[in-house]
């Protein structure tokens, strides 16, 4: 079984060979972004983090959603992605931290909502990430669990076939969500996008 730092190094190896070019891979993925924060309903001045960030492409439209009085914050665990985002300027938009979504430098309940892109498959333990994420959040704060791309678009991409037991498939994320205290109030898997939202019960 590996340990953490074993599960750290091989999420930073994976992303930091892919880091410089991740964007231009990508290129059409900025509209479906701006589409799944809108459907976080956040309002200006509202404190917002990007959980694994990335190179950043969910932090224009978050800052333009909480305004300039609103907190953006953008943590990932991989140097090279921060890099990235800093190239394109996205460090104007938020605070990037490098930091493990599982064990965030953040006051508990200290934000409105969560932003979380293609993170939930690289988290060595989902229940426990998904309880910190939890923690930072005040109750009634919002989560999304959003990829650019469905379940089944991104299995063929990746060229493979869709498993039962992949976290994502509803009958696994909802349970997942309840036991870390989060309440799941819709869900879509399209081609298009994936984009679960979920609520913090008090």
């Amino acid at each position: 079984m590996r340990g953490m730092s074993d599960d750290h190094a091989h999420v930073q190896e994976f992303f930091s060979v892919r880091a410089a070019d991740w964007d231009s891979r990508f290129p059409d993925d900025g509209p479906a972004y701006t589409g799944a924060v809108a459907e976080l309903g956040l309002r200006p001045g509202d404190r917002v983090l990007d959980a694994g960030c990335g190179t950043g492409r969910a932090l224009p439209p978050l800052r333009a959603a909480v305004g300039p009085s609103g907190v953006v914050v953008g943590a990932d665990l991989t140097p090279a992605m921060l890099r990235a985002a800093r190239r394109a300027g996205r460090d104007r938009d938020g605070r990037l931290l490098l930091a493990d979504a599982c064990r965030l430098p953040l006051r508990s309940r200290s934000l409105d909502a969560v932003f979380a892109a293609g993170l939930i498959a690289h988290l060595p333990r989902p229940e426990e990430g998904l309880a910190e994420l939890a923690r930072v959040v005040r109750p009634g704060g919002v989560l999304a669990v959003f990829h650019p791309i469905g379940r089944a678009a991104l299995a063929a991409r990746q060229g493979r076939r869709l498993a039962p037991d992949d976290l994502r498939a509803e009958p696994n994320l909802r349970p997942l969500l309840a036991a870390a205290g989060w309440r799941m109030t819709s869900y879509a898997d399209e081609d298009t996008r994936f984009l679960a939202l979920a609520v913090l019960d008090g």
